[in-house]
This record gives C-alpha cells, sequence and structure tokens, in this order.
C-alpha cells in the first residue's frame, strides 16, 4: 500500500484507473463534484473502488463541509448550512448550537454513508479573526477557540454516529492566512505565544484519528516551509504542542501554495511527516509518477490509518435523515427569532 490518497476522473472508474488503483494500492480516494451524480451512481463507484481493494474498510473521503463547500449538491442531495450558522447560534445559545451542529453533521454524514463514503474532510478547526481569507471566511465555526472546539467536536461526534470519520484541518490554523492556499502561499508572521490560540482547538481535539495540515508558512517556526512540508512545524507543533498522533494527511498537493512537480511536492510532504498525501486533480501522468517514487507505508503510518480504519462503521440507530434536519432547522430558529 503506497501512503496516497487519489482522485478519480469521472462517474465512473475508467479501465485504465481500474488497472493502476489495482497495481498501486492507495490508501484512498477522494470524491469531488465531478464524481457525485446520483445516489445509486456514487454507490456503484464507491462498491468498486472496494471491490478493487477487497475490503470494506476503505477511506473513501469527500469535501462536504455545507454552504459553499459542498461536493454533493441539490437536488439528488439536501443543502447544509455552512459552520457560520451555528457560530451565530452559539453566540445566544451555545448549548443549542452544539447540539444543531452534531444532528447537522450526523444527517449529512448518513447520505455520505448510505452511497459508501467513510471519512468527510470535515470541520475547518481555524479560528476566524478580522483578517480571515474569505477561502475560509462563513466555512469557520467561530473567532473563540473554546467555541471552534465545542462546536467542532460535535461535528465530529455527529459524523461518527453515521459511522463516518472526520477531520481536523488545517493543522496548526489557517485563521490568520490573508490569502488562498489554491492560489498562492500565505505567510504568518505571528508569535508563538499568539499562535497559542490558533493550535488549542487542535489541541483539545488531538486525540481524534484524522488530521490535516496547512500550507501556510508560519515565520515563528519555520520561516521557508509551509506546514504541510515543514519538518520543524510537523514535530515540534503538531505532534509536539498540539500532540497530534493520528493519521496527518498534506492538504491537496496540486493547490498553488506549493511549488515544484507534483510528485516532488509528495515526496516533500511525506519526508517532512505527513503520513499520507492528497492528490486531488486525477491526472494519471502526476498519480502514477507519485506511485513510482513513494515508499512502502511505513509501519507507524499503518498503524495510524488502522485507527481511522476502525472509527467507520454503521450508523448507531435508525433515526430518519429528515428527523434531524427538522431538529437542527427548530434549533437554528432560535437565532432567527433573536434577529
Amino acid at each position: 500500500m503506497i501512503p496516497a490518497i487519489f482522485g478519480i476522473s469521472g462517474l465512473e472508474l475508467s479501465a485504465d484507473e481500474r488497472a493502476f488503483f489495482k497495481d498501486a494500492d492507495p490508501a484512498g480516494y477522494i470524491l469531488f463534484a465531478r464524481n457525485c451524480e446520483t445516489r445509486d451512481q456514487v454507490r456503484r463507484l464507491t462498491d468498486d473502488l472496494r471491490a478493487i481493494h477487497g475490503r470494506d474498510r476503505l477511506i473513501v473521503s469527500i469535501d462536504q463541509e455545507g454552504g459553499r463547500v459542498a461536493r454533493m449538491k441539490p437536488p439528488e442531495w439536501p443543502k447544509y448550512p455552512a459552520g457560520e450558522a451555528f457560530a451565530k447560534l452559539y453566540e445566544i445559545a451555545p448549548a443549542s448550537a452544539i447540539e444543531a451542529a452534531r444532528v447537522n453533521a450526523e444527517a449529512m454524514a448518513r447520505e455520505l454513508a448510505m452511497v459508501g463514503i467513510s471519512v468527510d474532510y470535515h470541520a475547518p478547526f481555524d479560528v476566524r479573526r478580522p483578517e480571515t481569507d474569505d477561502v475560509i471566511g462563513d466555512r469557520a465555526l467561530g473567532s473563540e477557540p473554546m467555541q471552534v472546539a465545542a462546536l467542532g467536536r460535535a461535528v465530529l461526534d455527529g459524523m461518527a454516529r453515521a459511522g463516518v470519520v472526520g477531520c481536523l484541518k488545517h493543522m496548526p490554523g489557517h485563521g490568520r492566512a490573508t490569502c488562498d492556499t489554491h492560489k498562492e502561499l500565505p505567510v504568518v508572521t505571528a508569535s508563538d505565544e499568539e499562535l497559542e490560540i490558533d493550535i488549542e482547538p487542535f489541541r483539545t481535539l488531538s486525540a481524534h484519528p484524522l488530521g490535516m495540515s496547512a500550507h501556510i508558512v508560519f515565520s515563528a517556526w519555520d520561516t521557508k516551509n509551509p506546514a504541510t512540508l515543514s519538518e520543524t512545524v510537523i514535530g515540534d507543533v503538531i505532534r509536539g504542542k498540539i500532540g497530534f498522533d493520528g493519521l496527518l494527511l498534506s492538504d491537496d498537493i496540486d493547490m498553488q501554495a506549493l511549488q515544484g512537480s507534483i510528485p516532488d511536492r509528495g515526496a516533500a510532504a511525506l519526508a517532512a511527516g505527513c503520513d499520507i498525501i492528497l492528490n486531488c486533480w486525477a491526472k494519471m501522468d502526476d498519480q502514477k509518477a507519485i506511485a513510482e517514487r513513494s515508499p512502502e507505508m511505513a509501519e507507524k503510518t499503518m498503524l495510524r490509518l488502522e485507527r481511522v480504519h476502525y472509527a467507520m462503521g454503521g450508523p448507531l440507530d435508525d433515526i430518519e435523515t429528515a428527523e434531524l434536519l427538522a431538529k437542527r432547522d427548530a434549533l437554528l430558529a432560535i437565532s432567527e427569532q433573536a434577529a
């Protein structure tokens, strides 16, 4: 097995993808809107991926947060609110906001589980600030670390009730970035002491089995390398200060915040301490080059991956998605009534 998660080009596997994935044996896959047309179609696709590997427990992942970040869209799937809706409710009624975030996440995860998706890269634990770039913006769960941690924990718990594994992202924090990492490399000049605010939500949930790095330079820790490519940030901050010992994924190595060829970026992320690299664009040449250069998965990474697999499973009860959404809407209405 190689330490990579690959994208898929379309609604079904091509013959080349099927043969390559069987030979390369990546750790998992990520789906985008280009892969999601109908429930039956997505289920066939995820069943095909599992058949290649001959195992049920497999990372079949997606970015499904709600708001702007939704790969599975109406009318086939429900529309979910962005994190800001729960952050606003928290200011008025914290307990209600936590429950609303939990039932919303459970409803979303049930939709994912029904089509064979086992991992959702949700929730952002980034602490929002006045200067936070819109790439995070209304996705954030708040501007106070305790609030972000409380709502984020509710999201992770809700997804777990449906057997889907959530993700701590983007470690060690994206809230101070003033540009979009899809387009350029942010540099954060805050001091080590100031950055304690940013890492606090991640530290609170550090026992979670899955996390993702940020393509951001934190000059207090490493003046040259973004976190994804920084042995210092991964070793001293993510593994050290935060205390995260779960499976660490790179953010998408195709983003323009990183430089060099895609295989070079992947190799640098692994060398810095990421467990698995995320390569989303489904370009076969890049995927093959990554596979050729990737080492066999390290034993420590394998053990961390097993923890993620262990966290996958079926829903705990037979609650209908509609019932969960109705409860969420009733709770979110509190903030509308108070406005």
